[in-house]
């Protein structure tokens, strides 16, 4: 049954605390090993009931997409139609906050709040798998949007495990206006012939930062130096956040070109984004927290 009260549902920030590639299957997509957790800084989805399916966009990135010919948000909101043979219509509105082909998955995310904002509005109940198969169609990051929790993902996309529970953190977003094609970067991966990764797991709860941090630093994202080879100012991005103070890991998340700095408290991921907006006038910046659970957000 339609709930005819508004839906509003946060699309965070998609965060690759690693990123392996561990092997190019024949018909040439990359298989990916990753840990995946999400920030405290979102795009928003608010759905109201309507006769039609119609989508606005709204927010500091909103232009960007306005010329899209077809938008993933309408694209989840169609393949749910479709999949719930729902006859029910919906007016989408996007708040686009995060910066777009950026390597922190907006899109997905977007995507996966509105399968979750549509089923909420919509009263479905489609099937898991069949609803982790239709997000997978859709991008390959939208499972793991989807399931919103930390999650080691592998495959291309959609193989989702468990992971342990992280310790609360801050971090820092930077990109610096530049968009990055993912599959150029996994193009120019293969061109530089680094080979591949073993797969980075493991079953125990970091007990603090520190001990996350001494974790993932013998892990990488094996996609930086194609991405840097494309874009050299990720390097200068990479570079400013290993210059703040307290940073105590800095890495590109995705195919970037958004990096990121993990912080101990929220005190010192403000300084530094004091610092860099101040250095970097014309980058995006944003002080947000490592969040291992988005539902909270929405």
């Amino acid at each position: 049954m339609t709930s005819a009260n508004p839906v509003s549902i946060a699309a965070p920030a998609k965060i690759n605390l690693y990123l392996h590639i561990t092997a190019r299957r024949d018909d040439g997509f990359h298989l990916l090993d990753s840990l995946v957790a999400f920030a405290g800084i979102h795009d928003t989805i608010t759905i109201n009931a309507s006769d039609d399916l119609t989508f606005e966009i709204d927010g500091p990135y909103g232009p960007e997409l306005e010329d899209a010919p077809d938008n993933l948000v309408l694209q989840a909101a169609r393949a749910l139609s479709r999949l719930t043979g729902i006859s029910a219509g919906a007016h989408l509105k996007l708040v686009k906050r995060l910066p777009v082909a950026s390597g922190i998955g907006g899109g997905s995310s977007d995507a996966a709040a509105t399968l979750k904002g549509l089923i909420r509005l919509w009263g479905v109940k489609p099937e898991k798998n069949v609803l982790q198969a239709l997000a997978l169609e859709l991008g390959a990051d939208v499972p793991v949007c989807l399931h919103g929790r930390t999650a080691f993902m592998a495959g291309i996309g959609e193989e989702l495990s468990a992971a342990p529970a992280l310790p609360p953190c801050s971090l820092v977003l930077v990109n610096p206006g530049v968009n990055v094609s993912t599959p150029e970067v996994f193009k120019t991966h293969a061109k530089l012939g680094t080979g591949f990764s073993k797969p980075g797991r493991f079953v125990y709860a970091p007990k603090d930062l520190g001990e996350l941090v001494s974790i993932l630093q013998s892990r990488n994202n094996d996609l930086t130096p194609a991405a840097v080879a494309l874009a050299p100012v990720i390097g200068s991005v990479l570079a400013a956040l290993e210059d703040c103070n307290g940073a105590q890991m800095v890495r590109m998340s995705g195919s970037g070109a958004t990096c990121f700095a993990l912080f101990s408290g929220p005190g010192e991921a403000a300084a530094a984004t004091l610092k860099l907006s101040h250095d970097h006038p014309y980058w995006w910046v944003r002080a947000g927290s490592l969040e291992s659970d988005i539902n909270r957000l929405s």
